[in-house]
């Protein structure tokens, strides 16, 4: 039998924590409930779960450090809050969480999300890309397995997973325009630009060095396009 997704539900409000765990719980996640951010980062470091659910508003902390502090590390984040501010949307997404979702919402538009989630992540780590161990391009290198980038070298960018399986979507298909919901995937999120976000992130970790050009190409009105050969090794 496969190992239940563990979920990190971090929510001040208490019954909203409740609700959202014995919602998930119905659908066969393993839940924990925290109410402040502390308690939920101690508990990270012992056992570090599949997906947390973190509310920007918390009694101890803004969510968004919280959600800074496990940019690097290999758990999904889904934002639920209350704050629709296009800042608080635009960071989120830069910092790497997979999805927002604005309070209220319907709980099973929730599980739906994490369930959404739970697939992506499950497709990174169990399908391997082409039986080849990492991709080299442009003097960048590339482990899917560990979301490294210039791993043998001594600068070293550690991707989101949301950066990561959009990065390999493009080393898989250089040279060959992939359309926005191809780039996004099952990795959607209800906001126009988080596609744009996700790919000026990505484009300021694989500038070439000493280039202003960009090995991200925008395709207006069709999607984007890598433009450098990938080895893949």
């Amino acid at each position: 039998m496969n190992k239940k997704c563990l979920v990190y539900v971090v929510e001040d409000e208490k019954d909203l924590g409740t609700l959202i765990c014995n919602t998930l719980n119905q659908f066969y996640f393993d839940t924990k409930y925290f109410g402040n951010g502390s308690e939920a980062e101690q508990n990270i470091v012992t056992k570090s779960p599949d997906i947390c659910i973190i509310d920007l508003t918390l009694p101890d902390m803004d969510g968004i450090d919280l959600i800074r502090r496990l940019q690097h590390k290999n758990i999904g984040i889904i934002i639920v809050s209350g704050r629709d501010a296009l800042t608080d949307r635009v960071l989120g997404l830069e910092l790497g969480a997979d999805d927002y979702i604005t309070k209220p919402f319907e709980p099973r538009e929730l599980v739906a999300r994490v369930q959404s989630l739970q697939r992506r992540i499950q497709t990174h780590d169990e399908k391997p890309v082409n039986t080849k161990q990492y991709a080299q391009f442009s003097g960048f290198t590339y482990h899917p397995g560990s979301l490294t980038l210039n791993a043998d070298t001594p600068h070293q960018e550690m991707l989101s997973r949301a950066e990561a399986d959009m990065l390999l979507a493009l080393l898989k298909n250089p040279y060959q325009i992939l359309s926005r919901d191809q780039l996004l995937g099952e990795n959607t999120v209800p906001y126009d630009r988080s596609i744009d976000v996700r790919v000026s992130r990505l484009r300021k970790k694989i500038q070439p060095k000493n280039d202003t050009g960009t090995l991200i190409k925008t395709v207006y009105g069709a999607g984007y396009m890598l433009i450098t050969e990938v080895e893949w090794h």
